[in-house]
């Protein structure tokens, strides 16, 4: 009979062989396969030190198998079997009709990046294309005294956000709306966040088949990604206040943003993954344009 870190391990190797992308809550096959045997077993997820030489009997086996063959038969991120996705250790439900939420904005909420540009002043909060509502909420639990308004254009998504909404008991705080872009909100608002479509035409049509499970709304940004950021960029600050910033997401597209808006002036903030990822620009700014 094998441990749990055997079965973890052996796991591992298995999803390694079968060539499965990460990128969607894990980065590795160990971590994934930790994720997907701990779920599994009904086991904590952040607690594998204390279950490792735990047995997992014949059972047990056959289900983590079942859940191994579905994730490399489907190639469905992990998350999209479990249900289940984590952003700043804050748990979100998660299914086909959302993104699998991965925001580096997310970290900025966590760790105050972005607070010396908010103040007093900051009221009302948009997320805008909020997919399954995890930024939403992780505002609305980073400043207890907004009031947060998430958008997105599809109402699948919504329905997911509505799930994390209530999950978290912050119903009274973010109020769901379904909009093109900014057609169904008003405004004024002191904080925009947006994680919008992004990819690029080209890295679109090599995405892993995991991304392609994902809604494609919520990923293709057109030829050079910018679609949306450049109809966005145009209208948002009619929908901002005097000292609102936007804070936007654009990936591994900072080439492509720098060459369609070569005179904004923006700023690059520090992520996990660097300062090419996140950006943020004033209203003043966007005034320039």
């Amino acid at each position: 009979m094998s441990t749990v870190l055997q079965t973890i391990e052996a796991a591992a190797t298995r999803l390694e062989q079968a060539g499965v992308a990460f990128g969607h809550g894990t980065l590795n096959a160990f971590d994934e396969a930790a994720w997907l045997v701990l779920w599994r077993l009904g086991l904590p997820l952040d607690a594998l030190d204390d279950v490792a030489e735990q047995p997992v009997d014949a059972n047990g086996q056959a289900q983590v198998d079942a859940l191994l063959g579905e994730r490399i038969a489907t190639r469905k991120p992990a998350a999209y079997l479990t249900h289940e996705a984590w952003l700043q250790d804050v748990p979100f439900y998660v299914d086909e009709r959302a993104i699998v939420p991965r925001s580096f904005i997310a970290e900025l909420l966590a760790d105050g990046s972005i607070d010396p540009w908010l103040g007093n002043h900051t009221h009302r909060v948009l997320d805008l294309c909020t997919g399954n509502g995890s930024l939403a909420v992780l505002a609305a639990m980073a400043w207890p005294e907004v009031q947060v308004e998430a958008a997105d254009l599809s109402p699948d998504a919504l329905a997911v956000a509505r799930i994390n909404v209530d999950k978290h008991a912050l119903a009274d705080r973010i109020t769901l709306i379904e909009s093109d872009g900014l057609a169904g909100v008003s405004g004024p608002f002191d904080l925009v966040l947006c994680n919008p479509p992004y990819v690029n035409s080209d890295s679109m049509a090599v995405l892993p088949a995991e991304y392609q499970a994902e809604p494609t709304l919520a990923l293709a940004g057109g030829k050079d990604g910018m679609d949306f950021i450049r109809k966005l960029l145009q209208e948002v600050s009619a929908k901002m206040a005097p000292f609102a910033v936007l804070v936007l997401e654009i990936g591994n597209e900072r080439p492509y943003f720098e060459a369609a808006f070569p005179a904004l002036e923006v700023v690059w903030l520090d992520t996990s993954a660097g300062a090419d990822q996140v950006l943020l620009v004033t209203r003043e700014a966007l005034g320039l344009l």
